[in-house]
């Protein structure tokens, strides 16, 4: 009498060619060369980056804590590697791989991940466009205020505050992202924070 096999199915949908093409651009192994180790961790940044980057391409509209639960039912030793379960990707692992880039410097280390991409997949770049887009932001937020900082120690990266709208929502304050992509794709190659008031005559040159 045959017996039947003990399958398990998982739902894999387009995220198996999403981390693919990551490890073929070697996310993981350029953010974890350029923020290095840190003590005890049984995620690195690197692999915590490429995991945010697979629940953003469909999950982004939950809060924080429920991250590991996208990942539930999905092969993440496949996606991800060896060890790496649900119950690991949580809230407290993505904070730390948050902190950890800020740290790092997320402009210098977006350039590092672009120039692999393009050692991975050497397409032609004949011109750049470059641009800025500005994203609202709901809640009380002191930062638009001169002088004001995170701890009193440091001055803050960017400042969220009120300025020219690009989606429609003056009565809120804001965050401006700066991009330059190539001609060919679109393909991002240099991206920056700036202040929801920034001019982009002086930021953009």
């Amino acid at each position: 009498m045959e017996t039947t096999p003990n399958l398990q199915v998982y739902d894999l949908g387009h995220l198996g060619l999403v981390a693919s093409i990551l490890d073929q651009i070697g996310l993981v192994q350029t953010v974890d060369r350029f923020v290095g180790p840190r003590p005890g961790e049984k995620v690195s940044t690197g692999m915590a980056l490429k995991a945010a980057i697979l629940n953003a391409l469909g999950f982004v509209t939950s809060p924080l804590y429920l991250f590991g639960h996208f990942f539930q039912g999905k092969p993440t030793e496949l996606l991800l590697g060896p060890g790496i379960t649900p119950e690991l990707l949580n809230d407290d692992c993505m904070g730390r791989m948050l902190d950890s880039l800020y740290a790092a410097g997320v402009t210098e280390l977006f350039v590092e991940v672009a120039k692999s991409a393009r050692r991975a997949f050497p397409f032609p770049v004949r011109a750049l466009h470059v641009d800025s887009t500005s994203f609202h932001v709901h809640g009380v937020y002191r930062s638009g205020e001169e002088g004001q900082t995170d701890t009193g120690d440091e001055p803050l990266v960017i400042r969220l505050t009120h300025g020219y709208s690009r989606d429609h929502r003056p009565d809120l304050k804001q965050w401006v992202m700066n991009l330059i992509c190539a001609d060919t794709g679109g393909i991002p190659l240099l991206f920056a924070p700036g202040d929801g008031n920034q001019s982009d005559q002086e930021a953009l040159v």
